[in-house]
């Protein structure tokens, strides 16, 4: 099970460990605010509508929700240390198809296999992690310099963006991530030591089946529903096959004897808090990201690099925040600053509802940076509260399933911001158009090209003298849309706040958990054993819902 790794003792494996660990984790993670930057380059040059757009992003985000739960279980079975190199190899290769895209649907397929890649990347991580170190107080510290590595992703991918794009077309911007994964496939294999579950794990076909079908048609469904409408046949449809396939996954996992995602972890009052937190978290998230760099596309004009800068206040502040958060961990219940993180992200989101077509880079960055800062605050404790409130050895399970619902969060983030800037934006339209003296036959033919091809279309219409004043309707229908969107994601982050305040408190007596176990009558092995005595309080105290 194990292969040689460098004689340097216990504390030299952790170090390896930590350093591929979040090498892994920044190249799952550098695609998502990479191409988000750049997604006015990829509309111009592949004629993508707003819809498709925001399959870009979700043909990356969609996989790693579906597929994270099954990796975490084939790591489990056959090895971490292989589902890692496995991981970094489909991002290299995610990354070479989107590089040779010459449509939209090819960047699809690139994208999706990117989206694989950091499925399998971001268990195994964690659980790499957590198999170096057993020490939950010790492990809250490697945890923290892990998602401090996630948010570096974050902040480069817009700067390496924008150099790219001043120089050269818009898919170089996949080029990076090929060396960087084969060059980490080649240092795991000689830094990392292997680990498998100390139980019997099988991979749960049934489980991978129907959540893989419930995710794909949720997020199809919304994404269709904001582009056309939510009553359309096949948006119905769709949401339908989520609804019934979500029940069915619920059902499979109740009845297995080895569930890639064990239900009792949710008697856990801590995994439950902290998965629903960052499933809401990452929805407002990436949906932001995406949304800010169409703001600065098509309302501020701005190039990529102009707004890669903007951009980087929000990671730079949460990147700052990371290492001290981490520290104050073992000082600060998690309760205190996840909530506390996420009440600063609320007010920085609606603080932004004020901005326009001519907000300066000062007045955007007072604004950005306390989000950053709040992102920042909440990240660590989030993660590191989730991978502790069970055994150890039952990390790559909790990883997988936090991980895989907040990823559920980011593939919906575009999808429900997008449809409802969509349809907000289009309804005033019009209005706008009117309003800058736009009227009769030359706004219903702006109007038609933006129904069809989203507000982005009109840039290719030519319009002569009256193009100043399309342009300026496009960004205040644009800017309507945002206000309602900022608004969404700054309720949903109280709402965050209000599981974290509700959620994260000890838990007052033991047993009551384990009693609820038991009675259910059905015995799972080790590992449901673990997870019942995690939520009742007798599991030591990795058990306990502390970081």
């Amino acid at each position: 099970m194990n292969v040689t790794t460098p004689a340097s003792g216990p504390a030299g494996r952790r170090a390896a460990t930590l350093v591929m660990a979040c090498l892994g984790v920044f190249v799952a993670y550098l695609p998502v605010t990479t191409v988000a930057v750049s997604l006015p380059a990829v509309q111009s040059a592949l004629g993508a509508t707003t819809a498709q757009l925001s399959w870009v992003q979700d043909a990356f985000v969609l996989p790693m929700a579906a597929f994270i739960l099954t990796a975490g279980v084939v790591g489990d079975v056959h090895g971490r240390k292989k589902v890692f190199q496995a991981g970094l190899l489909f991002s290299a290769a995610g990354a070479a198809v989107a590089l040779a895209a010459q449509s939209v649907q090819v960047l699809w397929v690139g994208q999706a296999l990117a989206g694989l890649g950091a499925a399998t990347l971001l268990p195994t991580t964690l659980a790499l992690i957590s198999h170096a170190v057993p020490d939950h107080r010790e492990r809250g510290k490697f945890i923290g310099l892990w998602a401090t590595s996630l948010m570096a992703a974050l902040a480069v991918g817009p700067v390496v963006a924008g150099v790219v794009l001043d120089h050269f077309a818009w898919r170089w911007i996949y080029l990076l991530a090929i060396p960087v994964s084969l060059l980490a496939t080649v240092f795991a294999a000689r830094l990392l030591t292997d680990s498998r579950a100390p139980y019997e794990r099988r991979l749960d076909w049934p489980g991978q089946i129907t959540a893989t079908v419930a995710v794909t048609a949720l997020v199809y469904g919304v994404i269709e529903g904001g582009a056309d409408s939510f009553t359309a046949p096949k948006v119905l449809a769709a949401l339908a096959v989520a609804v019934v396939s979500g029940v069915a996954f619920v059902l499979a996992e109740r009845r297995s004897d080895s569930p890639m995602l064990d239900l009792a972890l949710f008697r856990s009052p801590a995994f439950t808090a902290t998965t629903l937190v960052a499933m809401i978290t990452f929805l407002g998230l990436i949906g932001f990201f995406f949304l800010l760099s169409l703001y600065f596309g098509l309302v501020q004009q701005l190039d990529t690099l102009q707004a890669a800068w903007r951009m980087l206040v929000v990671t730079a502040c949460a990147i700052l925040v990371g290492g001290p958060v981490g520290r104050l961990m073992h000082r600060v219940s998690a309760r205190v600053l996840i909530t506390g993180g996420l009440l600063v992200v609320a007010a920085s989101l609606f603080s932004l509802v004020g901005v326009d077509a001519h907000t300066s880079f000062a007045a955007l960055a007072w604004r950005l940076a306390p989000l950053g800062l709040g992102l920042g605050a909440v990240m660590t404790p989030m993660t590191a509260t989730a991978v502790a409130s069970v055994p150890h050895h039952l990390a790559g399970m909790a990883a997988a399933g936090n991980n895989a619902f907040r990823q559920l969060g980011g593939a919906l983030g575009p999808a429900v911001l997008g449809a409802l800037l969509t349809t907000r934006a289009l309804d005033s339209f019009p209005g706008h158009l009117a309003d800058a003296g736009l009227t009769g036959a030359a706004q219903e033919r702006i109007v038609t090209v933006a129904d069809h091809g989203g507000l982005g279309a009109v840039a290719g219409l030519d319009l002569g003298a009256d193009t100043g004043r399309a342009m300026g309707a496009v960004g205040e229908a644009f800017l309507d849309g945002l206000r309602l969107c900022l608004t969404v994601a700054g309720s949903l982050t109280l709402l965050a706040a209000v599981v974290a305040v509700v959620l994260l408190r000890r838990p007052r007596g033991a047993g009551s958990g384990h009693t609820q176990v038991a009675a259910s009558g059905r015995a799972r092995g080790a590992a449901s054993d673990e997870v019942a005595a995690a939520v009742s309080g007798t599991g030591g105290s990795e058990g306990r819902g502390e970081v």
